[in-house]
């Protein structure tokens, strides 16, 4: 026993030095979710340009039935097992969100919304990330984090509005980007916490092997009533879309989740809107108006004090002794 107890006290200061090693989870946790911030950022620019030769509905479904292929591969290749009982019902969720949801909404809605417009109404995003957190976690944030989440609301909001011609003038396009928002920030909460038992790129592959059915349809529906006719740069652009948008940009996001903190992470989101805005402007040479500047700034101001707050919890108190 005395030789065994020299040989654990030998091992100790090994297993002391890895504990730093697992402080600096948090900082790889931010890296990964910026790679996939920075793959998300051109989304919004390549739908805009997608959606001009190409179907809005053909778009949302056939990106992610181009994924769901990549996906269904990878998992293939890689023997991964499947998902066990409630796991299915909460990638149901995942792919409500992420798949059907926000990319179909955001491809009807830039039809006729602008790639800077979009960003801005988007940018409400991390707050949303946020909230769906905490209401799936059952927290009790403090009244600061529902004060900002609010104003970033009314502020994207009013951006709208004023975008669109004044109060009572909103456009179709902005609910949508707003539901885009919601489903969105409710399929990353979920994947999040998924991506801790199933890993990150399985959860998102399985999310999208889920919806393949349902998007094949309505990818099939679209081609039968007004068949694809693009140029090769708007098929380019549904490319990128389907690879790297719907497919490996969430396998750095949801790692960079999965390693969290999640409301930490969901913070890098602010600046998603900041880059997107700057290829709408390199690429498809949207000029920027102050409003766009100021509505940019509101939004994404609320949205990180909305994500601070809830990352500094009130210290609880001491017990006297």
């Amino acid at each position: 026993m005395r030789d065994n107890s020299s040989a654990t006290k030998l091992i100790r200061p090994v297993i002391l030095r890895t504990r730093p090693t697992g402080l600096r989870r948090q900082p790889t946790g931010l890296w990964w979710g910026l790679l996939g911030v920075a793959a998300f950022s051109f989304t919004v620019p390549f739908t805009r340009v997608a959606v001009a030769g190409l179907s809005p509905l053909f778009i949302g479904s056939a990106r992610a039935v181009i994924a769901a292929v990549l996906a269904a591969f990878a998992l293939s290749l890689t023997r991964q097992r499947f998902p066990r009982g409630a796991q299915w019902t909460r990638l149901a969720v995942v792919a409500g969100g992420i798949v059907v949801g926000f990319p179909l909404l955001t491809s009807f809605a830039l039809t006729t919304a602008p790639a800077t417009h979009g960003a801005v109404v988007i940018a409400l995003l991390p707050a949303a990330t946020a909230t769906a957190a905490v209401l799936r976690a059952r927290e009790r944030p403090r009244t600061a984090f529902w004060v900002a989440t609010a104003i970033g609301a009314l502020a994207a909001i009013a951006f709208a509005f004023a975008q669109s011609g004044g109060l009572g003038q909103l456009h179709w396009a902005d609910l949508l980007l707003l539901g885009a928002v919601v489903a969105a920030a409710i399929g990353y909460a979920e994947g999040g916490l998924l991506a801790r038992e199933l890993g990150a790129w399985p959860t998102v592959s399985w999310a999208l092997v889920l919806a393949s059915p349902l998007m094949v349809f309505l990818a099939a529906l679209s081609a039968a009533q007004q068949p694809p006719s693009g140029t090769p740069v708007q098929w380019a652009a549904l490319a990128y879309l389907g690879i790297v948008s719907m497919f490996l940009g969430f396998f750095a996001w949801y790692r960079g989740l999965a390693i969290g903190p999640m409301a930490q992470v969901s913070q890098i989101q602010l600046v998603q809107p900041v880059l997107t805005i700057c290829w709408a402007g390199l690429l498809l040479g949207e000029t920027l108006t102050w409003t766009t500047i100021f509505g940019g700034l509101a939004v994404i101001l609320c949205a990180g004090i909305a994500v601070r707050v809830r990352l500094n919890p009130p210290p609880t108190p001491r017990n006297r002794s």
